[in-house]
């Protein structure tokens, strides 16, 4: 059987097994990553998987899991994140029956609340 060494900040170096190690091949690939529970503290350690250590994985006979990230988390941010503050007017708004919501968010959007 194939084993594989890899190291714990905490225990240093140990001996796993393919069926030890969980690789996540991404579509962005500096996100893919590697993770194993280390045998001695029983610690989940992960660590980046560069194209490198994904072939190094595979070749070991480890069968990568994939993860699509969605385009949305790829989307550029723009303007002022959204603080608790905006949340509680936002619910207080919600709650009123007079209060026009899509003027409320046109009028924020705007500038002019």
């Amino acid at each position: 059987m194939t084993t594989i060494k890899a190291s714990c900040p905490a225990c240093g170096d140990v001996t796993l097994t393919p069926d030890d190690v969980r690789l996540v091949v991404c579509t962005v690939p500096a996100w893919s990553y590697y993770a194993f529970e280390c045998t001695e503290c029983v610690t989940e350690i992960r660590k980046a998987a560069t194209e490198d250590v994904v072939r190094l994985l595979r070749s070991g006979g480890i069968v990568p899991q994939t993860w699509d990230v969605p385009a949305e988390a790829l989307e550029e941010r723009r303007g002022s994140s959204i603080a608790w503050d905006d949340v509680l007017d936002f619910t207080l708004a919600l709650a009123a029956d007079d209060v026009d919501l899509v003027a409320e968010a046109v009028r924020s959007v705007v500038g002019q609340g």
